[in-house]
């Protein structure tokens, strides 16, 4: 199973918004029909919340060793996405959160899956 308890945080150096956006070009997991692997691309975009609130950042190899921990776990596109969305905003409790999987294409179809937690501004919806 995805391993929630590899995710780390550190705290967010400031006050002032800012957005971090993080791309992992090589997920893999497994299709639960068939067993075959699912390549797709992770892309995190979020707004920690201010230093002085608590906000906090991912620590990027933790996301990392996270997202490699769906490595052998059959579960579908729509299922990926969302978990990833739940375990990071229980771990960043971020102002607003936005995952996209980027799915390769199979059968002549291509998936592309946004989860959000928050108000994500307009702007960053179809990032």
């Amino acid at each position: 199973m995805p391993d929630f308890s590899l995710l780390e945080c550190f705290p967010a150096p400031s006050d002032t918004p800012f957005v971090i956006e993080h791309i992992a070009e090589e997920f893999t997991s497994v299709c639960p029909k068939t067993g075959h692997p699912d390549f797709g691309v992770v892309t995190l975009l979020y707004e920690p919340a201010p230093s002085s609130e608590g906000g906090v950042c991912v620590e990027l190899k933790s996301f990392k060793l996270y997202l490699q921990s769906f490595r052998n776990e059959g579960i579908f596109y729509e299922a990926v996405t969302n978990r990833i969305r739940d375990d990071l905003a229980k771990a960043m409790k971020p102002r607003w959160l936005l995952i996209k999987t980027d799915w390769k294409g199979r059968g002549g179809i291509r998936s592309i899956i946004r989860a959000t937690q928050g108000t994500v501004p307009a702007h960053w919806l179809h990032a």
